[in-house]
């Protein structure tokens, strides 16, 4: 029998090697047709008495498995969609057993009565991770990675990973990979025992193959009488010690916001107390419950569909020819320009690296000696690793260096004179078809580009801290950059693997116009009296990873400072409250708070091990309300709409086109509560009526910053959302 996804080795002494190697794919993921094929084999091999073991591996060089398609997730999601309006019970019943599908043909595999091994390659995430944990034994390559991620994006694994990962290792362990979503290096794995063996990439099939000749039982502990849990029963002594601790996990990864994490406990406390055939029947009906949340739709679209859609060049102009930049020059070498020339030497760059002098330039190279130090040390990389990202970055203070740039970026101090000098020396350097790049957080491109010759190959690129850890950019249009410029920009952001959003010119952008509103919104909160560790656990509690004014110290209170500064110089002292300049300009001038940076601002930061807290001198600046007397609900929904609001205004004004980049740049550029699926889904999710309600009610109790747009009062009339307005809708299916 002949397959289009897999292949089957010779049968040798009843051993058959399975290869998955789907063509025209640069990874293995699971479609109808892919589940159908491996429905078909297990069939087939069932009744097969020349087959004594299977062998499942990939033929896709450091990659087993993704995980699900795309196109079959949402084609889950748009058939409920479709029917459930005619028919909710009929949609739900037939969502119910599309959810159960791919664990059906599982545990068909794992009670077909020959013994399976999964030969782990590489990457093997979601339901590949599954059907591994379905098979008999696992043997993983020393450089596999493997997990079950989902819960990331909104659902959980629901192909018997809720069932299968806590028979295996104990209860506390197998709660916090499935509610972390963690990613497990091979090792790891083997510790929980989740996998039999690790061995080198080019042993692993014959590694299989012996386990299966030494009499690989074809039925898991868990078929067999006298099965014993891990952790003991869920109701034992045992049990009792791991149970209670469970609440305090579940809320302190999640805050109970996430249906699917919650579904994950519920899954495992129940599935536990159960046979697996009626514990994956739960999974299945958990599943089924989660798919219908507004939250697992927003997060699918927003961290799975558009995020995937973005990484691919979802903005880029078609018919450039691809222009991934060989050279990179970049002008600084402090914090941000160093931690750029990290990035681009790791991806297999070549990087100039300016700053004044070569003490100061050798200097933010041995930014890039430190961090590639630390992934030695945890094992992460190798010594030869560590060397080559070294020698393809050459720090020097001389901007000849800069001729063979095919892309330079600007790094230095936010301060328009500075980068026009290092722009116009830089400009002298390049070769005539090079593109320059500035990386600004607040300055409008368009005047910026008045220092280059040629305001066509001008374009800005604003990564945010720390470069090496944030997924973000945002790359930002002058009035004249053209095609080129920008698809220069997407390719280097691509080759760096991360994330870019396209934005119109504007003071701001995007990512900081929204994060300053959530800066501000805990300003007014503090004015009111409101407590500042309420203020800190509402924005916590609403789904943000860092309250506001932690956030503020970390990127620094006298930068907040010159932005007020600046921002009532180009626009008149009424833009920006006086009560939240007088707070901020005396924290900065009168008491020295400066942030983190200088060991306190909002928060005092104390020498290690003490940890940081709050600044007892902010109770006495303003009159305190009893905590009884501030209603929590209502200030966790002020910070997320006021951050939304702030998103649909430059929707409004043009400065972003596309409402996936506002989702997707909302919550990889300052964390903006996932579960909403990003500042549009937060609105789209709530429907735009109830949005403007809220807005409404909120601007009558605390003032206009809630007052909603025009565009928001004509698409609640219309019935209209962003999605379906702006196309994001057609663009992510």
């Amino acid at each position: 029998m002949t397959y289009k996804n897999f292949s089957l080795g010779p049968n040798e002494d009843g051993l058959v090697t399975v290869i998955w190697d789907m063509p025209d794919r640069s990874m293995n993921v699971f479609t109808e047709e892919v589940l159908g094929e491996i429905e078909a084999m297990v069939d087939a091999f069932a009744t097969d008495a020349s087959v004594k073991g299977v062998v499942l591996t990939s033929g896709k060089a450091g990659s087993f498995t993704g995980g699900a398609d795309l196109k079959m997730l949402r084609g889950m999601f748009d058939t409920f969609e479709a029917k459930r309006g005619e028919n909710r019970d009929a949609a739900v019943a037939e969502l119910f057993e599309r959810c159960g599908e791919m664990g059906r043909i599982w545990r068909k595999l794992e009670t077909s009565g020959k013994p399976y091994v999964a030969a782990i390659n590489g990457t093997c995430m979601g339901g590949g991770f599954e059907l591994a944990l379905a098979c008999h034994g696992r043997v993983a390559a020393d450089s596999a990675k493997m997990g079950l991620p989902e819960v990331k994006v909104g659902i959980f694994p629901g192909a018997g990973g809720t069932q299968r990962v806590p028979r295996l290792t104990d209860t506390q362990s197998a709660l916090q990979m499935l509610l972390k979503g963690e990613t497990l290096s091979a090792a790891k794995a083997k510790s929980m025992k989740l996998i039999d063996e690790v061995v080198p990439a080019d042993q692993l099939v014959e590694k299989a193959k012996d386990m299966l000749r030494a009499g690989l039982k074809p039925v898991k502990a868990w078929d067999e009488k006298g099965f014993k849990l891990p952790s003991g029963p869920v109701y034992s002594p045992a049990g009792a010690q791991v149970w209670p601790a469970v609440a305090s996990l579940y809320r302190k990864e999640t805050a109970d916001n996430y249906p699917g994490a919650r579904a994950i406990v519920k899954c495992v406390y129940e599935g536990l107390l159960l046979p697996i055939d009626q514990a994956l029947k739960v999974e299945q009906r958990y599943f089924a419950e989660v798919l219908q949340t507004t939250e697992a739709a927003m997060m699918i679209r927003s961290l799975f569909v558009s995020m995937q859609a973005l990484n691919k060049g979802a903005r880029r102009p078609a018919g450039v020819p691809d222009r991934t930049p060989r050279r990179v020059g970049i002008l600084g070498a402090g914090f941000m320009g160093a931690g750029i020339a990290y990035v681009a030497a790791k991806a297999g760059l070549d990087v100039v690296l300016i700053d004044r002098d070569q003490a100061a330039a050798d200097k933010g190279k041995a930014h890039s000696a430190s961090l590639m130090d630390g992934l030695v040390k945890k094992g992460r990389a190798k010594p030869a690793e560590a060397e080559a990202v070294l020698s393809r970055i050459n720090a020097t203070p001389d901007y000849a260096a800069l001729a063979d740039a095919d892309l330079v970026i600007e790094a230095v101090f936010e301060d328009r004179a500075v980068k026009g000098e290092v722009t116009r020396k830089a400009a002298e350097a390049m070769k005539p078809d090079a593109i320059f790049a500035s990386n600004t957080s607040t300055l409008p491109i368009t005047s910026l580009a008045d220092a280059f010759p040629e305001a066509t190959r001008f374009i800005g690129i604003h990564f945010f801290s720390p470069v090496d850890k944030m997924m973000l950019t945002e790359i930002i249009l002058g009035k004249e950059t053209g095609d080129e410029a920008l698809a220069t920009a997407l390719d280097f952001v691509r080759a760096i693997k991360k994330t870019p959003i396209v934005v119109n010119d504007t003071r701001g952008f995007f990512a900081n116009r929204c994060v300053l509103r959530y800066m501000t919104e805990a300003y007014d909160m503090l004015v009111e009296g409101v407590p500042p560790a309420m203020i800190e656990n509402a924005a916590k509690f609403a789904g943000m990873p860092v309250g506001p004014l932690a956030l503020n110290d970390e990127t620094a209170v006298d930068l907040s400072h010159r932005i007020m500064k600046a921002t009532m110089r180009d626009e008149g002292e009424d833009a920006i409250d006086p009560r939240h300049f007088q707070l901020i300009d005396a924290m900065v001038t009168e008491d020295g708070r400066l942030g983190r940076k200088a060991g306190k601002g909002f928060y005092d930061y104390p020498e290690k091990p003490a940890k940081k807290h709050l600044w007892a001198g902010l109770k006495e600046k303003f009159p305190q309300q009893a905590p009884d007397a501030v209603d929590f609900a209502e200030l966790k929904q002020r910070f997320l709409v006021t951050m939304a609001l702030e998103a649909a205004r430059t929707m409004e004004e043009g400065v972003v086109t596309d409402p996936r980049e506002a989702d997707v740049g909302s919550i990889l550029g300052f964390g903006y509560a996932p579960y909403t699926g990003g500042t549009i889904s937060y609105i789209d999710g709530m429907g735009v009526k109830a949005f403007v309600a809220l807005c409404e009610k909120l601007e009558a109790k605390h003032g206009e910053r809630f007052r909603p747009t025009p565009l928001l009062r004509e698409m609640a009339e219309r019935g209209e959302s962003f999605y379906s307005r702006f196309g994001g809708e057609a663009l992510a299916a």
